[in-house]
């Protein structure tokens, strides 16, 4: 009947549906996505860790010309400065995602080309600028 009215058959559409937990590992996201995962996870590392790091640090440096030199000696140890360029690394790339999101929501680079394109300059240039910093970190430079 459908043929005789002149329209066209509905073309059939893939279905989606949600994944089950034993499917996530086969699962491939796309960069921008994996992308926004890395966002939301280095704003929960900083808040969570790098926050009270941070804070004890300060107020270790702050306190007396004892507590000064406990400072030193925590910030000088390979594991601290393996803390600190965790943290860094979250800043950093927490920085250049937040602001590719807000060139998103000016709906600036939201087709899907620009969007990886954008979503793997921001790996870059946050992996570059911790690397920078680790140079320094490490006394390198």
């Amino acid at each position: 009947m459908a043929e005789g009215s002149g329209r066209a058959r509905p073309v059939q559409r893939p279905q989606f549906r949600n994944i089950h937990v034993s499917q996530i590992l086969q699962y491939r996201l796309p960069l921008p996505g994996i992308l926004s995962i890395l966002h939301r996870v280095s704003g929960a590392l900083m808040f969570l860790v790098g926050l009270p790091f941070i804070l004890y640090l300060f107020q270790l440096s702050l306190t007396s010309e004892l507590s000064f030199e406990v400072f030193r000696g925590i910030v000088s140890h390979w594991f601290a400065k393996l803390v600190l360029l965790g943290l860094i690394w979250a800043y950093m790339h927490h920085f250049c995602a937040g602001i590719r999101y807000l060139l998103l929501d000016m709906h600036m680079g939201i087709e899907k080309q620009q969007a990886t394109t954008s979503a793997r300059i921001v790996l870059v240039v946050s992996l570059v600028l911790t690397v920078a910093v680790a140079l320094k970190l490490f006394g390198v430079m």
